[in-house]
Parts: structure tokens; sequence; C-alpha cells
């Protein structure tokens, strides 16, 4: 009989157990985010990293034999970004209606997104390349690497903050915008998706359908503002 161990040694190697994986992972709390009747606590996308983070624990695994295989899902991020125009152009007539609120809200946004986290980063001493990885947290995953790189940030740390505030922001947006009594979709919409990205976005359609258009507008745009803002944002703090 074989070894156990020598079999999961073997198909460990192979990119594609972690994508299945990854794939099985999301599914999982997909389900538990339905049983729950779509609690915005019971985030998928939480729920999959923790299912995935205590595999690659259990196993031994390391980030880089588990990427080889996510990386296919991770190439999708860029092309998923690019379609975010679709709601832009289908809600063309509505955005120009609202465009000076909008613009108000983006610039209010995305400056305060950044100059935050790093005023708060640099309070707690923290400087060189981890200060810079701060900066482009609150864009979406792809633009948000891109930018760390040409600050001199590091992309895996950005990438986990960024994951990190697209699940926060997910998780509080509902309860929150309830206490502050805004009822206009597509302001609910358009502010998770400044400040929470894709994963805000993905919560946002789920609740309305306004909403989430609005929230890939604002997705957009704001990783447009912060490829700007950063640089400009970091050199005033030092880094």
């Amino acid at each position: 009989m074989a070894d156990p161990l020598l079999i999961w040694s073997y198909l460990a190697e192979g990119p594609l157990l972690w994508l299945t994986a990854t794939l099985a992972a999301y599914l999982i709390g997909d389900a538990v985010f339905r049983a729950t009747r779509r609690k915005s606590w019971a985030n998928p996308v939480l729920i999959a990293i923790i299912l995935l983070a205590i595999l690659l624990m259990a196993t031994g695994t390391d980030y880089a034999t588990y990427f080889e295989g996510a990386q296919f899902v991770h190439f999708m991020l860029g092309p998923a970004t690019v379609a975010l125009g679709l709601p832009l152009y289908d809600n063309l007539p509505r955005v120009k209606k609202a465009a000076w609120p909008m613009l108000a809200g983006l610039v209010a946004g995305s400056t305060v997104a950044v100059v935050s986290a790093l005023a708060i980063a640099k309070a707690f001493g923290i400087q060189g390349s981890v200060l810079a990885s701060l900066a482009p947290k609150s864009t979406t995953a792809p633009v948000a690497i891109g930018i760390a790189e040409r600050i001199g940030g590091q992309p895996t740390v950005t990438a986990a903050l960024v994951l990190l505030t697209g699940i926060f922001g997910a998780i509080v947006v509902t309860p929150l915008l309830n206490l502050l009594r805004v009822k206009d979709w597509r302001a609910r919409g358009f502010s998770v998706g400044v400040a929470a990205h894709g994963i805000g976005t993905a919560r946002a359609f789920q609740v309305n359908e306004t909403a989430g258009a609005f929230s890939g507008i604002g997705m957009g745009l704001n990783a447009v503002l912060t490829a700007i803002i950063a640089p400009l944002a970091l050199r005033l703090f030092g880094g």
C-alpha cells in the first residue's frame, strides 16, 4: 500500500491541487455566507482565507508552492478590474447627473485613505518600504501592487493589506451606512468602492444592483486617483 504522505507530497507539488483547494475554500465560504442569510460578518473571502491558512499550516506547505496553483486566479484580477469599466458605461447618464458630488467624494475618499494610513504608520515609527506598502491599500490588488512597486513598497505586504482592507470594509459597510442613515444606493455603493475596492464591490452587488454598479465605478476611479496621490503623499511623509 502506498504511503499517504508520499502521495500527498506528490500531489502538493502540482498546481492543480492548490487551484482546486482555492476554489473549494471559496465555495465553502459562499455556502456559509448563504446559510447565514448573507450576513456581512460571514464574508466568503475571509472564510476561504482561514480555511486555506489552516490547510497550508497543517500540511507544511509554503506560500510559493501554493501560489503556483493560485496564480491562475490571481491572473484573472487584471481582466476583472478592466471589466469594471462596463458599469461606468452602462450608468453614464446617472453618473453625469451626480458628477460633482461623486468627484468630491472620490477626492476626499482617496486622499483620506492614503494620508490617514501614512500618518498613523508614521506615528508608530514605520518607515521605508513598509510605509510605502501602506499607501495604495485601498485600491484594487493589481493596481495597488503596481503602485507599491513603483514607489518602493513591498508588493506582498501591499497585497495582504489590500485584502484586509477589503474584508474589513465589506464587513462594516452595511451596518455603518445604516447607522449613518445613508439611503441613496448610489452613495452607498460609491463609498464602499472607493474605500474597499473589489471585495467591497462584491458585497455591494450582493445588497443592491445599483450600489454594486456605483461601487465598481468608485473602485475604478479610485485606482486611477490613488496612482497619482500615493507617490505625492509618500514624499510628504518622507518616504
